[in-house]
């Protein structure tokens, strides 16, 4: 039983796992929205939201903290820039729920549910012409 155990697994590694979430947050932040399974997007969205919350804020306790969830590399680097410049202030006024998750559906390889995880009101959704 995993009663009290939050998070999902992902079947993956401790490392593995935190690698993956690291370089979704990174993909989310840089282009505003990515598709990628449910649990994935659901996951992500426990990393994503409080560094937006500390990029609220700019103080350099807030950036160095943000430099740690995200590695310190020059892709992080570029991103903790964006996190505090656009991103932060553009949800200043917002008191949470930074993020929205769309289904899609069965992704045709696995059948595993893909859904899109945006940014609200900076990667806004655009339907498809048909």
């Amino acid at each position: 039983m995993r009663h009290r155990r939050a998070g999902r697994r992902l079947g993956r590694t401790t490392s593995h796992r935190k690698a993956t979430m690291k370089s979704l947050t990174v993909a989310l932040f840089t282009h505003h929205a990515i598709e990628t399974t449910a649990a994935k997007a659901k996951e992500l969205r426990r990393y994503a939201e409080p560094l937006i919350t500390l990029a609220k804020v700019d103080s350099i306790a807030n950036r160095r903290k943000a430099f740690a969830a995200l590695g310190n590399n020059q892709q992080a680097d570029r991103i903790v820039k964006k996190l505090f410049s656009e991103i932060g202030p553009a949800f200043s006024e917002r008191p949470g729920g930074y993020t929205r998750i769309l289904k899609k559906g069965p992704r045709l390889g696995d059948a595993a549910l893909v859904s899109r995880i945006e940014l609200v009101g900076m990667g806004e959704y655009e339907e498809e012409d048909e």
